[in-house]
């Protein structure tokens, strides 16, 4: 109508009204100023709630837009600078600003509502996607294969696999599918909230919102007993960190002990003077015996690898040890229903606690009494959910036992054959699973005994028949004795006290007896060996 030329088009999308630096408007500011000698331009806008939804927001951009030489006109509105149009353009601009807020609390309170049935509301979180269900709208479903890795590690860091957070972003690092930051790795920061996220154990929660812990509507990668688990681990303190420079090329590093100085060993690469390197290991402890004296890479991997060989269990033991487990097995699926109806007395016990302390918070008039009920029954909450979910899984029927051993009884069969792998996180799943210490490395013995975990200490110690009682000192010679023969036995010299004992030492009492009648020492047999 009123013959404009249109010059340039500015919008902001998905921008709050109620901020003045957007892109758009800073862009628009930046184009009147850089034309503003070459004459007026008029700013349109459809509505006066386009430009902004803030009253004082409005204010400074009609400020911002004169100083840069533009002129504001709508359709809708008449912009003037007599007191009406003034009161007017303000009014107008209060009640877009309240529009503005009424719709926030409208969208929060719908957002609170969904999240109290057990329906997260937020943008997606990494392993999860939005999926639209008929009936309950968008829900949180599996995003694989982001999911299971994010669930491996989660579970690794619960049960102690990843020792420190470190690890885990390593782990994550790891990984191809795994999205990361643009300079390809990821952050501590990103770590830290992934092992602090209830939602990953199937439930939502918002303090801030007044929405307590409650069951979620979508599948959860752990169970909250293993996010209860990662949380004690979080708060009891910093480790010492993993060792960055712990690669593939020397996965022994940092577990292997100096024989002389009991400190643990480092490895490098040497340059020989064709220029090709070969691998070391070497102590580099100033003082010790063994400073900066190479040892061959290969020659002590290969070392290990025999020691490895010898914890392996025979094939026998390995029968047993699966017939014990599997027996084990049974018997605990024979016992779920006892542990089920324990699980039923303490879910009752808890409830009958929480409405007892409910009693209590109703007569307390001191607010320090009332906020440690309040955290007392908080706590027994969380208790009572972790009892129904092991109440909910305790009541499932059991795997076989084929399917949820199967991976142990590989590793406990053979560790050498984990040992082969390529990467670097299962040669240290292999150190901690069968060593419970470090080893011990002497440049001139090798490897000294090592201390092997509680399994194969218990399978090596049955198979050696390591199984006997302890004599007291004196009893019999360690050797045997010179013998003499007599024409008549000779008269006994042991006091009588002694005489019945001496006489039913052994499998065979009379031939013991015999024997010694004859001036033999019988020396002790030893233990058999299966």
């Amino acid at each position: 109508m009123k013959r404009y030329e249109v010059q340039e088009v500015f919008k902001d999308e998905a921008v709050s009204g109620g901020m003045i630096n957007r892109p758009g408007m800073l862009s628009m500011l930046a184009y009147l100023k850089k034309h503003k000698r070459g004459g007026g331009h008029v700013v349109i806008i459809d509505n006066i709630d386009r430009l902004a939804r803030d009253i004082k927001a409005h204010l400074e951009l009609r400020v911002a837009i004169s100083e840069s030489g533009g002129r504001l006109e709508s359709p809708s509105i008449e912009f003037g600078e007599d007191s009406d149009s003034i009161l007017v353009e303000n009014l107008l601009a209060s009640v877009s600003q309240h529009q503005r807020q009424k719709n926030t609390e409208q969208t929060l309170n719908r957002m609170r509502a969904r999240v109290m049935n057990g329906y997260w509301t937020l943008k997606d979180c990494l392993g999860y996607r939005y999926e639209r269900r008929d009936g309950e709208g968008k829900v949180l479903v599996r995003d694989e294969p982001v999911a299971s890795i994010i669930q491996e590690a989660l579970e690794g860091f619960a049960i102690g696999r990843f020792q420190t957070q470190a690890e885990v972003k390593r782990f994550l690092e790891s990984k191809p599918e795994y999205p990361k930051a643009r300079d390809g790795v990821v952050y501590d920061e990103h770590v830290n909230r992934l092992l602090n996220r209830v939602i990953y154990a199937g439930y939502v929660e918002r303090p801030d919102w007044g929405v307590s812990l409650r069951p979620g509507r979508h599948e959860g990668l752990i169970s909250l007993e293993t996010y209860q688990r990662i949380q004690q681990r979080l708060r009891a303190g910093a480790k010492a960190p993993a060792r960055a420079d712990i690669s593939a090329d020397f996965p022994l590093r940092g577990f292997v002990l100096c024989g002389d100085c009991e400190r643990p060993m480092t490895s490098c690469w040497s340059t020989s003077k064709t220029g090709k390197k070969h691998p070391y290991y070497m102590c580099f402890t100033k003082g010790c015996e063994s400073y900066r004296k190479s040892i061959k890479r290969d020659a002590m991997e290969a070392e290990f690898e025999a020691l490895l060989s010898d914890v392996r269990p025979s094939r026998t033991m390995f029968e047993i040890a699966k017939a014990m487990f599997k027996e084990a097995w049974e018997q605990q699926r024979e016992q779920s229903r006892t542990v089920v109806q324990g699980l039923r007395r303490q879910l009752a016990q808890a409830e009958k606690q929480i409405s007892q302390l409910l009693d209590r918070v109703i007569e307390a008039s001191n607010p320090r009494v009332v906020a440690a009920y309040e955290d007392r029954i908080g706590a027994l909450e969380r208790e009572k959910l972790v009892l129904a979910e092991k109440l909910e899984s305790g009541g499932q029927s059991y795997r076989p036992f084929e399917e949820m051993f199967e991976l142990a009884l590989s590793f406990l069969s053979n560790p050498c054959k984990i040992w082969e792998s390529e990467r670097l996180e299962d040669k240290q799943t292999v150190l901690k699973l069968t060593f419970s210490d470090r080893l011990t490395y002497d440049r001139n013995l090798g490897f000294r005994t090592p201390k092997t975990s509680l399994i194969f200490k218990a399978l090596g110690e049955i198979e050696t028949g390591r199984m006997v009682m302890a004599e007291r000192e004196g009893f019999e010679p360690s050797v045997r004795s010179r013998v003499q023969r007599f024409s008549r036995p000779p008269r006994s010299t042991t006091p009588a006290p002694l005489r019945g004992v001496v006489a039913g030492a052994g499998s065979a009492p009379g031939r013991a007896r015999g024997t010694l009648a004859q001036g033999f020492w019988r020396r002790k047999p030893s233990a058999p060996k299966f």
